[in-house]
């Protein structure tokens, strides 16, 4: 049998309650498998590969490694939003200098479908140079925008069912906020990500199934006016006296000065003005239905590294992705995404395949017209059944000390550098 290679696993875009469970579920998984040897993470994701800041995580106590389950976001290892352009050959060069040095075999990138794209950059690079590297992606996005919109490639992303559980309970309190103060403050509108997909605000409907609380919800691929909004409100204000409305921070109703990314990506949290904001200018100026005013309620990166909230279905399948993804490697399956599927039948069962990473890289998703209701200020029953299995029925158990949540520490075991000192291409 040949010796093992060692392998690289990074992180990209923003991150999510669950995503280092994705890593736990490939670092366990990749550890006891003879074709693997060390497993390293790129330090703040391609980037780390790139400067060759490679942390050994086989070095990690197995403790700290199963702590990542309840530690979200990326803090552990990092993540970057550094794009691996075409022309960047100096960056291809350099990678694949980092993986003869650190005898790299295997390179596994989490992230959304910009980091799919990375991922089979990667891959389609080292069979272009002969190089014998496995490149494979792990699912990870709270937008669920990576696949197809008919649900064939990927049911759902890591990451998704957990903003959507955030969403639906963060709507419950909101309930009790407008109900109780109503008199003073009617409408209460709450800003949900994503930047051009619904799947976000969406999941509040989950709070009210029966449709029973004053809520309208504004999907960012549905196109509506302010003047549009603030009819709505005002009728549904003269009926109920008051109101929630979630509104997608990609909702387009006018300039907020926005900031891009090095993706190209709008940067809501980092722009002059939320839509939340203009919204309840607009209504305040042109005025309610009834006393009071609107306000605004916007949770901001919150909803996506809130571990409290996870779902523990998605904690989960974001195991269950990366324990694929590390058998795919293994088996030397290069070119693609672990994906999870939806299996047929009554109930709610999941089974974890493969899907080619160029069928997904750079993919977005669509929100399905059907789901949004006639009128436009809604999700329909089809999408709540969609979801609803997806936010699970128990909170995680989170391990505290002194009242403070344990959280996984990895140590700085950073591999020595036999390369020279690299700066990224879209860096100079």
């Amino acid at each position: 049998m040949a010796s093992p290679k060692n392998m690289i696993v990074a992180q990209s875009g923003g991150p999510s309650p669950v995503i280092n469970n994705s890593l736990r579920g490939l670092v366990e998984t990749a550890r006891d498998l003879p074709e693997i040897g060390t497993i390293y993470a790129g330090w703040h994701g391609i980037e780390g590969v790139l400067k060759e800041e490679l942390l050994n995580l086989s070095g990690q106590s197995p403790e700290e490694i199963a702590l990542l389950r309840v530690t979200p976001a990326a803090g552990s290892v990092g993540t970057c939003r550094y794009k691996l352009k075409e022309h960047q050959n100096e960056d291809f060069d350099r990678i694949v200098e980092v993986f003869k040095a650190h005898n790299i075999g295997y390179f596994c990138y989490i992230g959304g479908n910009d980091s799919m794209d990375t991922a089979n950059k990667v891959a389609q690079m080292a069979t272009e140079r002969g190089v014998d590297i496995v490149g494979i992606g792990v699912p990870k996005t709270i937008d669920n925008d990576v696949g197809d919109s008919e649900f064939k490639l990927i049911d759902h992303t890591p990451g998704y069912g957990s903003t959507a559980r955030y969403w639906m309970s963060m709507v419950q309190m909101a309930n009790e906020e407008n109900r109780g103060s109503c008199p003073a403050d009617p409408v209460l509108v709450l800003q949900a990500m994503g930047r051009k997909i619904g799947f976000i605000p969406a999941a509040a409907r989950l709070a009210d199934p029966q449709r029973k609380i004053p809520m309208q919800i504004y999907l960012a691929e549905n196109p509506v006016s302010i003047e549009q909004i603030h009819a709505q409100v005002n009728d549904q204000l003269k009926k109920d006296g008051r109101l929630i409305v979630v509104v997608s921070e990609g909702l387009s109703l006018g300039d907020i000065g926005e900031t891009k990314d090095s993706f190209g990506h709008t940067q809501f949290s980092s722009s002059q003005l939320t839509v939340a904001q203009l919204l309840v200018n607009e209504l305040n100026q042109r005025g309610l239905a009834v006393k009071g005013a609107a306000r605004a309620n916007i949770p901001g990166t919150d909803q996506r590294h809130n571990i409290a909230y996870a779902s523990t279905v998605d904690l989960d399948e974001a195991y269950g992705a990366g324990q694929k993804a590390a058998l795919l490697a293994a088996a030397g399956e290069s070119g693609y995404m672990s994906t999870i599927l939806r299996a047929e039948g009554p109930g709610y069962n999941v089974r974890y395949d493969k899907v080619p990473l160029p069928e997904v890289a750079n993919s977005e998703r669509t929100f399905p017209k059907n789901w949004i209701t006639a009128d436009g200020m809604d999700v329909t029953d089809d999408f709540v059944k969609y979801c609803k299995p997806l936010v699970g029925n128990d909170w995680p158990s989170i391990p505290m000390i002194n009242g403070r949540m344990r959280l996984a520490q990895l140590q700085p075991l950073f591999s020595d550098q036999k390369l020279p000192k690299y700066v990224p291409q879209a860096d100079r």
